[in-house]
């Protein structure tokens, strides 16, 4: 079923268990190659979730500030994007251009995400894709400056958005987890990979 709420086009359980649990052994295989590292804010407060990417590009925080970067913490380069993750990628948006990054960030039950915008990207005209593995995570839907009306739904495991049009450059985050709502991550907790075009 395919929900639209404040322009964030909701695909509210695309991804069936089965499917799930092939997403979720092709992003095990990421982390083993790249592990999950938690980033510094410019503040010099660490994030409250864990993070890791696949592609060309990983996102990266610290007293510098936001960006893209080439290669892990480590100093290698990030794994290839999973085919499993960039067939979702197709089915959403129909798009030849093809993700360069699939950011993911991992959520135990205490992690959450301010409400911020992504615009690290060098053409905000591209849609982000977002998937939800795991737990449930309540995701908080802005606007495209801060302050204003917000709405909020749950995101349960296999919940794909698109933020494309003015929800590509809305405010948004994750205020909580439902901890223990979903059996695929065997240590509990919420998976979310976002695709993002970067050039």
């Amino acid at each position: 079923m395919k929900l639209s709420v404040k322009g964030f086009d909701i695909h509210s359980g695309l991804l069936d268990v089965t499917e799930q649990r092939s997403v979720l052994d092709a992003v095990r295989s990421v982390v083993t190659r790249a592990p999950f590292f938690r980033p510094e804010m410019p503040s010099g407060k660490r994030m409250s979730v864990r993070m890791t990417a696949a592609g060309q590009y990983g996102w990266y925080s610290d007293k510098e500030g936001y960006r893209y970067v080439p290669t892990q913490p480590s100093g290698q380069p990030w794994p290839d994007i999973p085919l499993e993750v960039l067939e979702i990628w197709q089915e959403v948006t129909g798009l030849e251009r093809k993700p360069e990054c699939c950011l993911i960030n991992y959520y135990d039950a205490e992690a959450k995400m301010g409400l911020h915008q992504d615009r690290d990207e060098a053409d905000m005209g591209w849609p982000v894709v977002s998937v939800s593995l795991g737990d449930e995570g309540l995701f908080r839907m802005g606007n495209v400056t801060r302050g204003g009306k917000t709405e909020s739904m749950w995101l349960r495991s296999g919940d794909v958005v698109v933020m494309g049009g003015d929800a590509r450059r809305a405010y948004h985050g994750v205020d909580r987890i439902r901890a223990g709502s979903s059996k695929l991550l065997p240590k509990g907790g919420r998976l979310n990979l976002t695709l993002r075009v970067v050039d």
